[in-house]
C-alpha cells in the first residue's frame, strides 16, 4: 500500500474509534430506555450498527497491521510501479486512459485507482514509457502502449 493509503486508513480507524463508536454506544443506551428489548427496533438497529462498526474496525486494524508501504521512488522514474500514475492507449483507440496503481485496500476504479492485484495493473507493472504490453483480462486480451508514468 502507499503511504497516503496507510494514512487514510489510520484516519478512518481514529474516526471509527473516537467518533462513531461513542455515537453507537449512546444510541444503544437511548434505545434501551424505550422498554422491552424483544420488540425494540431502535435497539436492534443500534446493535446491528455496532456489529458492523466493530467488524470494520477489526478489518482496518488487520490491514494496518500487515500493511507493507511501497516506495515508488525506489524504481526508475519512467517505470510502472505501485504508487505511480500510468497513462496508456489501447491499440485501435485514440483515447488515453490514466490510472494510479495502489494497494488493494485503496482501490477505487471510479476514482482512477486500480489495485496492483488487478489484471491491468499486473500487466503494466515493471514496464516503461513506450512499451507495448499485452494484457490478459477477463474480457479478453488487450494490447496497450504506455504513454506516461508519473510519480
Amino acid at each position: 500500500m502507499t503511504a497516503a493509503g496507510k494514512q487514510k486508513l489510520e484516519e478512518e480507524l481514529e474516526n471509527l474509534k473516537t467518533v462513531r463508536r461513542p455515537e453507537v454506544i449512546e444510541r444503544i443506551k437511548v434505545a434501551r430506555g424505550f422498554g422491552d428489548l424483544s420488540e425494540n427496533s431502535e435497539y436492534e438497529s443500534a446493535k446491528d450498527e455496532q456489529s458492523s462498526l466493530e467488524t470494520r474496525i477489526a478489518q482496518v486494524e488487520t490491514m494496518l497491521r500487515f500493511a507493507e508501504i511501497i516506495d515508488a521512488n525506489a524504481v526508475a522514474a519512467d517505470e510502472v510501479s505501485l504508487g505511480r500514475k500510468v497513462s496508456f492507449v489501447e491499440d485501435g483507440d485514440d483515447e488515453e486512459e490514466t490510472y494510479e496503481i495502489v494497494g488493494a485496500a485503496e482501490a477505487d476504479a471510479f476514482g482512477g485507482k486500480i489495485s496492483n492485484e488487478s489484471p491491468i495493473a499486473k500487466g503494466l507493472i515493471g514496464h516503461k514509457v513506450g512499451d507495448k504490453v499485452s494484457i490478459a483480462t477477463p474480457g479478453g486480451n488487450m494490447t496497450v502502449k504506455i504513454t506516461k508514468v508519473e510519480g
